[in-house]
């Protein structure tokens, strides 16, 4: 065993800790931190959604086995380092994917397989809705999987006494409290944003339009609890201890922050709670979410409208496609080197290329690609082909190659941004970066700093991601309810000033003349889209 610091030992043993475990798509995570939100144990478990009579879905064995175990893992890693087994955490907090549909009877038995955020089995429902309420209803909300489910005339639909998502069911077990963040609830129904709860307007609308159904319930009985980032959500029963510590160790009673969506939790990570603040995830997807000074004008397909953890209203755009091309050119490349008998180390690959790419031509050379492995929805396809197009004028070399892949992974996504920052005047001050694309230094950074025309920053130690932002929302919630911070602190606050104090961020302001280039490569892209569509229906 490695020397044990007995200083975080001690705060183990005293419960000065908080627990925040995430549910992700292929990953569940637990990460303890001490009284300082420094990480201090950590565990996981690799999971995958099965596609189930047409439906993507994880199974409730599935769900409980992942959160157990990775909380097994976590304990062992405390006993490893610390030489202590874990009995008592001061403040727990869980997180998972948003959306998504899980749906009991007043048995609490599940009334059909957990329905999650991947399915796109609800487009006639989020069409109407999105008309009846005048307020945009994307595919993967509760409501939309409710309502397609009322249009189906699924039988369990009468049955319903409680639906929310997968966090709120987790919480609900664990400490018998039907409630959810405001984030987390903001991907379930329209939030009003000055009450902080449900919209009640909608709700009205909402049982209106289903009142010939003779459902005998109303949709506003049927949802969990709206609660704030702070607000103490529960606390952990004799029952849901055991649940979560199959070892019979941890103590119940354990206070347990209102349950956050993996967007809000995203913000908290990423320290991008404040207004006219965003952060941009970049993968194998795209998402940006950018908190509001106030609503759109308009409803927008492309755009969604979520909060952040304190009920702040936040513009989302999603795109399902960023990096896979890109990562499968710079896989050939290597492929390449191979083939010479040349042996080349993958980071430095990427590096090598990636940073090819800031020795193009402003607006690439002229040379187009589309990295569309999936449909895109911000664009209009429901399939993709990736495809690279040039002309016999284009200026074909490594650099603007590279250039256009970096370009093009951010193209659907700018054309959701442009809708924000032209047409609706939205003012950002500063972005963060996170994810793969930011990885190589300075170079992510550079390319979404144009996209955007904003300076954007990357923390200097990367981001923790979701699991330890509600591990923060933890500590948060029990400095409050403990008194040890004011009770008329704010989240964006406590985040600067006592979790990000101490964090330098790298900050790249936009190139003047690398803004003009992706603008010129936008229109270029815009006016391709119909050869992509043309690949799709040509190469099936």
């Amino acid at each position: 065993m490695e020397s044990v610091n007995y200083e975080i030992r001690e705060m183990i043993v005293k419960g000065e800790t908080a627990l925040g475990i995430e549910l992700g798509s292929t990953r569940i995570k637990a990460v303890l931190v001490d009284k300082n939100h420094t990480p201090i144990a950590s565990g996981s478990y690799e999971w995958e959604n099965k596609l189930e009579n047409g439906v993507w879905t994880y199974s409730e064995e599935a769900i409980w086995k992942g959160l157990q175990e990775s909380y097994q893992n976590m304990a062992q890693e405390v006993v490893e380092k610390y030489d202590v087994m874990l009995e008592k955490i001061g403040a727990i907090g869980f997180s998972a994917m948003m959306h998504g549909y899980m749906a009991f009877n007043k048995e609490g038995k599940l009334l059909v397989p957990f329905r999650t955020w991947r399915n796109t089995i609800t487009g006639e429902a989020a069409k109407a809705l999105t008309g009846l309420f005048n307020y945009p209803i994307p595919q993967r909300w509760s409501i939309a999987h409710l309502y397609q489910a009322i249009l189906n005339k699924e039988e369990h639909v009468g049955e319903i006494t409680f639906m929310t998502t997968l966090a709120g069911y987790i919480h609900w077990k664990l400490t018998g409290e039907k409630v959810v963040g405001i984030g987390e609830a903001s991907g379930m129904f329209p939030i009003d944003t000055v009450n902080k709860v449900f919209d009640q307007t909608m709700m009205n609308q909402f049982d209106e339009c289903i009142k010939e159904k003779g459902y005998s319930w109303k949709v506003e009985e049927i949802l969990p609890k709206v609660m704030l980032a702070g607000e103490e959500a529960g606390a952990l029963t004799e029952e849901g201890a055991k649940c979560l510590d199959i070892s019979g160790r941890l103590q119940a009673g354990i206070k347990v922050c209102p349950p956050e969506g993996d967007a809000g939790t995203g913000m908290v990570a990423t320290n991008s709670v404040t207004k006219r603040t965003g952060n941009v995830s970049a993968g194998t997807s795209v998402f940006a979410m950018i908190v509001l000074e106030k609503g759109l004008s308009k409803v927008y397909d492309a755009i969604d409208l979520v909060t952040t953890p304190t009920g702040e209203l936040v513009a989302m755009v999603h795109c399902n496609n960023c990096t896979s091309d890109l990562n499968a050119w710079v896989n050939l490349f290597g492929e390449m080197a191979d083939s010479l008998g040349i042996s080349v180390d993958k980071n430095k690959l990427f590096s090598t290329l990636y940073n090819k790419a800031l020795e193009g031509e402003a607006d690439c050379g002229g040379l187009l690609a589309y990295n569309y492995f999936s449909g895109e929805h911000i664009t209009g396809f429901e399939e993709g082909r990736p495809m690279f197009v040039r002309t016999p004028e284009s200026h074909f070399n490594l650099a603007n190659f590279m250039r256009t892949h970096l370009f093009t992974a951010l193209g659907a996504l700018k054309t959701g941004l442009d809708i924000l920052i032209k047409e609706e005047k939205v003012e950002v001050d500063e972005v963060l970066g996170h994810g793969g694309l930011f990885k190589t230094k300075e170079v992510g950074q550079r390319i979404l700093a144009a996209a955007m025309n904003t300076p954007v920053s990357v923390m200097e130690t990367a981001g923790e991601g979701g699991a330890w932002g509600i591990a923060v929302l933890a500590s948060y919630m029990k400095n409050k309810v403990a008194g040890d911070i004011a009770a008329e602190e704010t989240l964006d606050t406590y985040l600067k000033e006592r979790v990000f104090g101490g964090q330098n961020a790298i900050k790249i302001n936009p190139d003047p003349s690398d803004v003009e280039g992706f603008e010129q490569f936008m229109k270029r892209y815009t006016l391709g889209l119909d050869i992509e569509r043309a690949a799709v229906a040509s190469l099936k």
